[in-house]
């Protein structure tokens, strides 16, 4: 038994988009479109409800994504309350293999956190001290530590956005409240292109199931919520 005390953590929003054969992407070198124009705009509310948003290095490196909240109106409405415009960018790396030129830390002017592998961490702020806050997450990383150390930043509410391999790290290690998983009419069908989340031993199975807590068609997707916490409210 454990004498360690237990952390608190933010509340941890999962979202994910896949076809109808659970890929998240194709394995050409264009990203696969898999939400609309309606869908997005429903994510760009749910990132402006948040303190924060983390992706794993592989989506900076693969998709070069800006992670910010595209409604004037929402950011209007957060400066209002005091926050930033948009919130917290977050990403973590095991081998420190980022570019400071990626839309990541060059679109905006939120905060930028880097958590990075403890091996590389030396390497990675010579690379990256000028466009984030590097900060040392241990070997190998530990998403429990980091939601701790975000917590003592006063981050109350993340939203994780991929992509499978965090997914999958924050699911296999029950650090997840809530999963927003939006299906696309479509199938992807190639074994090269990657999944929602790999094999692991996961807190839900047919033994254990996940609750549905809500189910929305929006155009041509299906919004799938899933609670995965008493944290999660019921609508």
């Amino acid at each position: 038994m454990s004498c360690r005390p237990e952390l608190a953590r933010p509340y941890v929003l999962l979202s994910c988009a896949t076809s109808i054969d659970g890929y998240i992407d194709d394995a050409s070198d264009q990203r696969l479109l898999l939400s609309n124009a309606d869908d997005l705009d429903r994510v760009d509310a749910v990132r402006a409800s948040c303190d924060a948003i983390l992706v794993g290095a592989g989506t900076v490196r693969r998709d070069d994504p800006r992670l910010l909240v595209r409604s004037a109106r929402r950011r209007a409405e957060r400066v209002a309350c005091g926050q930033p415009p948009t919130p917290t960018k977050v990403t973590l790396t095991a081998r420190g293999d980022l570019d400071p030129t990626a839309r990541f830390f060059t679109a905006g002017d939120p905060p930028r956190l880097v958590y990075c592998a403890a091996g590389v961490l030396e390497k990675t702020r010579e690379r990256l001290d000028r466009v984030a806050t590097v900060v040392d997450a241990g070997e190998p990383v530990d998403p429990a530590w980091i939601l701790a150390d975000l917590a003592a930043r006063g981050v109350r509410r993340l939203m994780v956005e991929g992509g499978g391999t965090v997914h999958a790290q924050f699911l296999t290690a029950g650090l997840a409240d809530e999963l927003h998983l939006v299906v696309a009419p479509f199938f992807v069908g190639d074994g090269r292109a990657p999944r929602f989340v790999g094999e692991g031993r996961f807190p839900w199975h047919p033994g254990r199931r996940a609750r549905l807590a809500e189910a929305r068609q929006i155009g041509d997707v299906v919004l799938l919520r899933y609670a995965l916490s008493d944290r999660c409210p019921e609508t």
